[in-house]
C-alpha cells in the first residue's frame, strides 16, 4: 500500500505566506519526554498545532479519531514521534484512512508500530529482516498539500535524522514548523 510518486509533479503548497499559531497547548508529563504525538490543522488560512493526550501514542484508532475530529480547511495531520526511533503520520483524506510507518521494523517492539502495520494489513517483519529500515504505508498522505511521495520518501531514507529531526522537516515543509517547534519545546522540557 505504499504510494507512488506523482510523474506530473506536486502541487504548490496552499497560501505558502500563511503563518502557523498555537492554540490551546496542554500541560502534559510523557515520563521520559520523548514520545508525543500532536494534531495539526489549519483554520482561517492559519496552521493550528496541539498536543494530544499522552495515551494517543499507543492507540492507532485514538489518533485515527483525532484526526478525524478536526475542523479543518484541508484534511487533519496527527504526527507521532515515539522516543525519537519512529513515527508516525496520520491522515483522513476523502473518507481513506492514511497512515504512514517510519520504520516497520518498529512493530517487534512498539505497541502503536504494531497496530500500524495491522491496520495496513502487514506483516511484522521477521528477525532476519530487522537488520533493515523502511517505511510502511501512504507515502502520498501530504501530496494535496505539495509534498509528493519521492520527497517523503527521501526525508525518510536519512537514516542519522532521529524521529523528531525529521517531523521538524516534514512540519517546515508543509508550514507549520515554528508552531511544532514551540509545541515540541513544552513537551521536551
Amino acid at each position: 500500500m505504499v504510494g507512488s510518486a506523482a510523474l506530473d509533479g506536486t502541487r504548490p503548497f496552499p497560501n505558502p505566506a500563511a503563518s502557523a499559531t498555537i492554540r490551546h497547548v496542554p500541560t502534559v508529563v510523557t515520563g521520559e519526554g520523548e514520545s508525543f504525538a500532536v494534531v495539526c490543522h489549519r483554520e482561517e488560512g492559519l496552521w493550528q498545532v496541539e498536543l494530544l493526550p499522552e495515551r494517543l501514542t499507543e492507540d492507532v484508532d485514538g489518533l485515527l479519531a483525532a484526526v478525524s475530529g478536526q475542523p479543518s480547511e484541508v484534511p487533519a495531520i496527527v504526527l507521532v514521534d515515539i522516543g525519537d526511533d519512529f513515527f508516525v503520520a496520520a491522515r483522513n483524506v476523502g473518507g481513506r484512512r492514511m497512515l504512514l510507518l517510519s520504520d516497520v521494523t518498529a512493530a517487534a517492539v512498539d505497541p502503536l508500530a504494531r497496530q500500524v502495520c495491522e491496520e495496513l494489513d502487514l506483516d511484522i517483519p521477521d528477525d532476519d529482516e530487522m537488520d533493515e529500515v523502511w517505511p510502511a504505508g501512504d507515502l502520498d498522505l501530504f501530496t494535496d498539500l505539495g509534498m509528493g511521495s519521492m520527497e517523503v520518501g527521501a526525508l525518510l531514507a536519512d537514516l542519522d535524522a532521529y524521529a523528531d529531526e525529521q517531523l521538524l522537516a516534514l512540519a517546515r515543509r508543509l508550514g507549520f514548523g515554528e508552531a511544532f517547534n514551540r509545541v515540541v519545546d513544552v513537551v521536551v522540557r
